[in-house]
């Protein structure tokens, strides 16, 4: 099997996690913009101290996520992981918002929805301000869509939103909770 590279770093390394730690870290030492004063030994030693945050990542890769370091959270100190694939994953999309806009569908119901999926994979959606953050970083969802957290004032009224890049712009906007599309999918966030 050939050796993992930043080109191939997108590759799914399957249920292995010492394959899967080489790829983020080729994806990290690719993307050094993304982590600026980061130490790739830090983020390996707290992936190894705790294994279920391994799952989840393997999890994010495997559904196309290309999940990378983007910071550290001030408050905790804990390393955040987003999926920082170019357009929003297709393994997860065609998803509605959530189990609620889910069983509201009489007819025509997508496989599932985008926080029972990120529930599954062991992630959350990422939040209008964690997009925007993650936007600041590259060009995403040029071509697609990812749901994101939504308020639940929003929800409540039977909305949630979503984000994507048109016209060299980053829009977040809202559509019906019930509402799937080919292109929307959703990006994952994950703290260690």
């Amino acid at each position: 099997m050939p050796k993992k590279t930043a080109s191939t770093a997108g590759g799914s390394p399957g249920n292995d996690p010492a394959s899967l730690l080489a790829t983020l870290r080729a994806r990290f030492e690719a993307h050094l913009q993304r982590h600026k004063d980061m130490d790739w030994a830090d983020v390996e030693a707290r992936l190894e101290a705790v294994p279920a945050r391994l799952k989840a990542l393997l999890a994010m890769e495997a559904t196309g996520g290309e999940p990378d370091v983007v910071g550290r959270d001030a408050a905790t100190g804990e390393i955040l992981f987003f999926d920082c694939a170019p357009e929003s994953p297709a393994a997860r999309q065609s998803l509605c918002y959530d189990r609620a806009a889910l069983d509201a569908r009489k007819e025509h119901k997508p496989r599932s929805s985008a926080v029972d999926m990120a529930a599954e994979l062991g992630v959350e959606l990422l939040t209008e301000a964690q997009y925007l953050a993650l936007q600041r970083l590259g060009e995403f969802d040029q071509k697609t869509s990812s749901w994101l957290r939504t308020p639940p004032e929003v929800r409540a009224l039977g909305g949630a939103i979503f984000g994507d890049r048109r016209f060299g712009r980053v829009f977040v906007y809202h559509n019906g909770a019930q509402s799937y599309y080919t292109g929307r999918g959703f990006r994952g966030a994950l703290r260690v």
